[in-house]
């Protein structure tokens, strides 16, 4: 064992509120943002390496296997088709009105899941499933049924009412029935696409979506019995202004999801062709950026909403806001979890597992993801193993993305290090960042501060190694 979990006792609960949890500082967030990883990942996807093949996924599995014990499993399929282009959009996604590209996916999709159900035979029971996309429910409703039918004959899932099952839905492409049908076929959980309600936005962003339309699906959720609805929106898309802002977050909030995704827009042209298609001059500016953000942070706040994390909100009695205050939250490839201790399987092009203590990623074209399948192999073609180092910066980060804290103590009973010799240039750092207003650092703790949340990403920084390697010049997001 190159470590053990850090013991429970180690975060501070706090009691059930709805109390202010984070503070915008828009001198502190306009001096110190900066682009960064998001971190759904240590070592970042950026990291990964083609030299980690089908082989050592073999051996990942092999490893788990051997070790026993009960754990969780972790599903996610990812359905790379969408109808239409949305400007912003920044997906891995294949744009098509050919239904039968997609009928042709789900078949090798199938497969890819049986070869993964033949390897984790017998080994525990799926406690979440998530579907993204592009657009899951670019799928028919029969395929769908058929699709899930197979993932429930290929494992063994936990009962409805233990299980996390969430799909991402783009609500001009389902109806009130299309929504009942996916409770009956077994999701608990929605995600809907908003991102604005305001006209002359969803114009501009080729995404036109009524208000009325979107308010008709969550009332379907809530009448189907989903456990939980959540809302996507972004904020900086052109055309965007304060007062507009301020009537979308409005309207949400009047919609009383459980759950907000409160998106930054990155405008990369140069990366992402759709892009292209966006005017600079209907770009919002920096400034009025961060004015957005200050309105809907306070709204939200102002409604109940826990901030979480990064860009995450939840009602307090939410699983995420109760995880977060019980010291369970996790972080992976879809975002915030509650399932902490679960191997991720992840089936579908691009997509991302975590087996034991490693990461591997699947074929990013649908040719090379066939080919692979074709020949019996899982479609793996980069990844990483994980040493002892990414396995210890990687606790210390999710300590601090999910818990806004650490107990240098519990880290040193979990790693066979001295915390203040190991990370000694890190301290150093951080004390700048405490001198910032960012962090705290108290005898044992280290704790982030409500200004310094927003920057949770600037502080998570500090710990990652990969960072430092001269020669590489990763692209990534603002932090804020």
């Amino acid at each position: 064992m190159l470590h053990q979990e850090i013991p429970s006792s180690s975060t501070r609960i706090a009691p059930l509120v709805a109390a202010r949890s984070v503070e915008f500082d828009p001198e502190l967030v306009q001096r110190l943002g900066k682009n960064g990883p998001r971190y759904t990942s240590y070592p970042t996807a950026d990291r990964f390496a083609d030299t980690f093949s089908y082989r050592d996924y073999l051996h990942a599995v092999a490893s788990v296997r051997t070790r026993g014990g009960a754990r969780p499993l972790s599903l996610y399929l990812h359905i790379p088709f969408c109808d239409t282009v949305c400007y912003y959009c920044a997906c891995n996604k294949i744009v098509t009105k050919n239904r039968d590209k997609a009928a042709t996916y789900l078949g090798y999709l199938k497969r890819e899941i049986t070869m993964q159900a033949g390897l984790f035979a017998g080994m525990n029971e799926v406690e979440q499933l998530h579907f993204g996309g592009g657009t899951p429910t670019y799928l028919s409703d029969e395929q769908m049924g058929e699709l899930m039918a197979h993932l429930r004959r290929s494992f063994r899932f936990a009962p409805d009412e233990a299980g996390e099952y969430s799909i991402e839905v783009d609500p001009r492409t389902v109806s009130a029935e299309r929504v009942h049908s996916l409770r009956a076929q077994g999701f608990n959980r929605i995600s809907l696409g908003v991102q604005d309600f305001d006209p002359d936005v969803q114009k501009a962003v080729n995404r036109v979506q009524p208000e009325a339309e979107t308010r008709a699906i969550i009332a379907a959720a809530r009448a189907a019995g989903f456990r939980s609805v959540s809302i996507d929106l972004i904020y900086g898309l052109p055309k965007q202004s304060l007062e507009s802002m301020a009537v979308t977050i409005g309207k949400v909030i009047d919609a009383s999801p459980d759950r907000i995704s409160l998106y930054h827009y990155a405008h990369l042209p140069h990366v992402f062709k759709p892009q292209r298609r966006i005017l600079d001059a209907d770009m919002p500016s920096s400034n009025e950026k961060l004015g957005m953000l200050a309105l809907c942070i306070e709204r939200l706040t102002d409604a109940g909403y826990v901030y979480i994390g990064m860009d995450h909100f939840a009602k307090p009695d939410d699983d995420l806001a109760v995880a977060q205050r019980q010291g369970r939250l996790h972080r992976n490839f879809q975002g915030y979890s509650t399932h902490a201790d679960a191997d991720l399987i992840s089936c579908g092009v691009s997509a991302i597992s975590a087996v034991g203590a490693t990461y591997s990623q699947n074929a990013k074209t649908l040719e090379a993801y066939y080919e692979a399948l074709d020949n019996n192999e899982l479609p793996v073609v980069r990844g990483i193993a994980l040493g002892m180092d990414d396995l210890l910066r990687r606790t210390v980060i999710q300590k601090l993305m999910c818990q806004f804290e650490l107990s240098m103590s519990a880290i040193e009973l979990a790693f066979p290090i001295a915390f203040g010799q190991y990370f000694a240039a890190e301290m150093a750092v951080l004390r700048h960042l405490e001198r910032d207003g960012l962090v705290t650092i108290d005898g044992d703790w280290i704790s982030v501060t409500m200004r310094g949340r927003l920057l949770i990403r600037n502080v998570c920084m500090v710990f990652d190694r990969y960072l430092a390697v001269p020669g590489t010049v990763p692209r990534y997001s603002r932090t804020v």
